[in-house]
């Protein structure tokens, strides 16, 4: 198990390059290194650099519904090379719940796409159908699940049968824009059953747990772009978490962050790996980080001065930061303009 740390209220620092003092890189995937179909600009070569140095890597991804070869056979041909031994999926995590308390051999109704059949399957255990004997029933994102299988689960879970979900992500990327996650499934199943699942995905620790099992490592860092999976979920695992800044999240929901949702270290993107970190002053709402400083009152944020573009955003989430924690309230940032 990972050992717990302090939620730390600010950014941290470390005069070294991150990846030389993490022995693990556990990497979200959408939003981190690829957008869609496409990889994040300079993922690939950044990845390919810390490689080199002899560090290990890790692809974890919420989305039970692929199975880890054809997760492993995206990234490379993005030009991320990845084999199986390198994906960490939901699907797998609660498939290792549910094998350590009902054991090989157990029946699980599958209700999922084929990455959560197969996870099950790679425990030991024997996926069967709604309407079939069972000790548990596992859910998972799958966009040809029935209404009438998720009616009859539903039924089964509030009738006493153990639910264990892979996520509760509310939403998914797809091609046509975000639209509804499993997590929209598993909050009606809740609703109608009243019952609470366990739940393997992040925020919750078993995924994180499980990707250090399977790969290794003391000291991993989680490496996110979303605050309320990535970096939530560092701190319920108790791990330092890096914020890339590719993908969902932006000025306003990094200013509103509270403790729990804030990440060791923040870079742009994931050269942020290969650098080492800054210590940034805080004092009475007022971050200053590499030439930058970044004032927090009643009307706004304020950013004088230049530098590099990751230390402007480190100075205007500290200055946010102290001032959410002062006053109860997010200050505004809508006026701000990140410098190219």
């Amino acid at each position: 198990m990972l050992a717990r740390t302090r939620v730390a209220a600010m950014l941290g620092a470390s005069q070294k390059p991150l990846c030389e003092v993490y022995d693990l890189v556990m990497l979200d995937l959408d939003g981190v290194v690829y957008v869609g179909g496409h990889a994040v600009p300079g993922a690939p070569e950044h990845l390919e650099d810390v490689r080199r140095r002899g560090h290990r890597l890790a692809f974890i991804t919420n989305n039970a519904s692929r199975p880890p070869k054809a997760v492993a056979e995206h990234l490379s041909e993005l030009g991320v090379p990845a084999n199986t031994d390198d994906i960490v999926t939901s699907a797998q995590a609660a498939a290792r719940l549910l094998r350590d308390r009902l054991g090989p051999g157990a029946s699980v109704v599958a209700l999922g796409a084929d990455g959560l059949v197969e996870a099950l399957e790679a425990e030991g255990l024997v996926p069967v159908g709604v309407e079939d004997d069972a000790e548990a029933v596992a859910t998972g994102y799958g966009p040809d699940v029935v209404w009438r299988d998720v009616m009859r689960a539903a039924v089964r879970v509030r009738d006493g049968l153990w639910w264990v979900a892979s996520n509760s992500d509310m939403t998914i990327p797809t091609t046509y824009g975000t639209a509804p996650g499993h997590g929209v499934m598993v909050e009606m199943l809740r609703r109608f059953t009243d019952v609470e699942p366990d739940i393997a995905g992040k925020p919750a620790r078993p995924l994180l747990d499980e990707t250090v099992r399977r790969v290794g490592g003391t000291r991993p860092l989680m490496v996110g772009d979303r605050l309320d999976t990535d970096i939530a979920g560092g701190h319920t695992a108790g791990i330092d978490s890096l914020l890339v800044l590719t993908g969902v999240t932006g000025l306003h929901e990094l200013a509103s962050a509270t403790a729990e949702l804030r990440p060791t270290y923040l870079s742009a993107d994931l050269g942020g790996l290969l650098e080492p970190h800054p210590r940034v002053d805080v004092h009475d709402g007022r971050g200053s980080v590499g030439g930058w400083e970044a004032v927090a009152e009643a009307g706004g944020v304020t950013v004088t001065g230049d530098g590099a573009v990751d230390d402007w955003w480190r100075a205007v989430a500290s200055a946010a930061w102290h001032w959410l924690d002062t006053t109860g309230s997010p200050v505004d940032v809508s006026r701000l303009t990140v410098p190219r």
